[in-house]
């Protein structure tokens, strides 16, 4: 019997080959799908034991020297009958194929076990959380093994009873008058015990697989938010459906704007003479550049709300306020003529000769006490 013929691969195959010929003729000649069809089930049959042999690196190198009286010589007997390889990959071909893999495939003492919920936190920076981005994460989580369909079992292999519980999952124990129940030490609870364990898996049904996620983060996100992503998470074993993601964003700090709620705060300098006068100045926003008007006589401090210029709200009524506190420069390298400019404003405020001195002020104040 050449078992890479069995599964339609060359003797080069590599172990994904394997498992994808398996598969197929695992599917092709299924007992459910050929009722009283003995031919079917015996092909069914060698399926199993061709890819028991080639799946297994050091059966693989014995069957490739010796062939199966090789195999023999050490032992090994084959997968079993058709029951047992029911008992094996009930859950494969329930879940993958899209039919059931018997009476006996049910029977499993141990129910589906779902995937743990997993977390992932994602720093995007200010403005993304302020209008919403796209992002492709890159996860590694432990997934479903293939090869078992989270069984943990080798293929063509059951679980075996375990002697401690003899199957219940729990133990009981004295303690004084009480006797008290508690999950087996030995079999953790599942009430069977893996002797031979899938090789891809070591016997846990999860191995570590790589992905990358889509992820759509909506306009005014902001720290601490969490997003899931139904079954992105550990995957399930058993039969069991698959956990969830859960994304936490942490957004970073921007050089000129703050964020609190939807409103955005920042602090605009102008100069003393747009303050005095008054002037038409360009703000930036969140949103783009906005002209806004000063009034004269502004001083520093003084905040001016742009309306609707802030965070879009994550329900998708509006936006907030953009507030501006407006912070007035005192200029400093004068020129000559710009000093003597600034005196002669100084008299005509009434500030006296010397407006270095503050003569006026001080009188004034004086004068009021």
């Amino acid at each position: 019997m050449d078992y890479y013929e069995i599964l339609g691969v060359s003797p080069s195959a590599s172990a994904d080959e394997i498992k994808k010929g398996y598969r197929k003729m695992a599917k092709k000649y299924h007992p459910d799908r050929n009722k009283g069809d003995k031919g079917a089930e015996e092909l069914f049959k060698n399926a199993a034991a061709a890819y028991e042999v080639l799946s297994d690196p050091q059966k693989r190198q014995i069957y490739d020297q010796y062939g199966e009286e090789g195999l023999k010589s050490t032992g090994y007997s084959g997968p079993g009958n058709a029951e047992d390889i029911f008992s094996s990959f009930g859950d494969i071909f329930e879940d993958l194929f899209g039919f059931g893999g018997g009476s006996s495939a049910r029977q499993r003492r141990t129910g589906p076990i779902p995937g743990s919920d997993l977390r992932y936190d994602l720093k995007i920076s200010f403005m993304e959380a302020v209008h919403g981005v796209n992002k492709e994460i890159d996860i590694t989580k432990p997934d479903t093994c293939w090869t078992c369909e989270g069984s943990g079992l080798r293929p063509g292999y059951k679980s075996k009873t375990c002697q401690m519980c003899n199957g219940r999952g729990q133990v009981m124990r004295s303690q004084g008058f009480f006797r008290i129940n508690s999950t087996c030490p030995q079999c953790q609870g599942a009430g069977e015990i893996i002797s031979d364990p899938c090789q891809d898996c070591g016997g846990s049904g999860l191995v570590n697989k790589k992905k990358k996620v889509s992820l759509k983060i909506p306009a005014g996100v902001d720290t601490g938010a969490r997003m899931r992503l139904q079954g992105e998470g550990q995957g399930g074993r058993r039969g069991g459906v698959a956990g969830d993601l859960y994304v936490i964003i942490h957004v970073d700090a921007h050089e000129f704007f703050e964020r609190e709620g939807n409103n955005i705060y920042c602090t605009m300098p102008i100069s003393m003479v747009q303050a005095a006068l008054g002037a038409k100045i360009d703000v930036p926003t969140i949103h783009g550049q906005k002209n806004v008007a000063i009034k004269k006589g502004t001083q520093t401090g003084q905040a001016i709300t742009i309306k609707e210029e802030g965070v879009p709200s994550l329900r998708g009524h509006g936006r907030g306020d953009m507030i501006v506190s407006l912070q007035v420069l005192t200029p400093t390298n004068l020129s000559k003529e710009q000093e003597e400019l600034l005196k002669n404003f100084a008299k005509l405020s009434g500030e006296g000769e010397d407006p270095e001195e503050g003569e006026g002020f001080f009188k004034k104040l004086l004068h009021n006490l």
